[in-house]
């Protein structure tokens, strides 16, 4: 069994933080790696690429008022998010 993650290997949310606990697997279960988000049904959401990510994510920070401008910026600084599971082969 997986160790679950503190944070979403894909965006870097803390996952106490997903109301929903998590995304899905493929069978339904939850995720223990990351969030509902980024992750669901067994297939990763948001794009393809970690560029591709960083601005739908920054998007839809500003969109939903999750983040204004600076902050949505801040959380999807390639630099950090390079590091997660997701992003470490790209």
């Amino acid at each position: 069994m997986s160790k679950t993650s503190k944070f979403c290997q894909s965006c870097g949310m803390p996952m106490s933080k997903d109301p929903q606990g998590g995304g899905t697997e493929k069978d339904g279960t939850k995720s223990l790696k990351f969030c509902h988000w980024c992750y669901k049904d067994g297939e990763f959401l948001g794009g393809d690429t970690l560029e591709e990510f960083c601005e739908n994510a920054r998007k839809g920070m500003i969109a939903s008022g999750d983040a204004n401008r600076f902050m949505a910026w801040l959380y999807t600084r390639k630099i950090f998010l390079k590091n997660l599971e997701r992003w470490k082969k790209s």
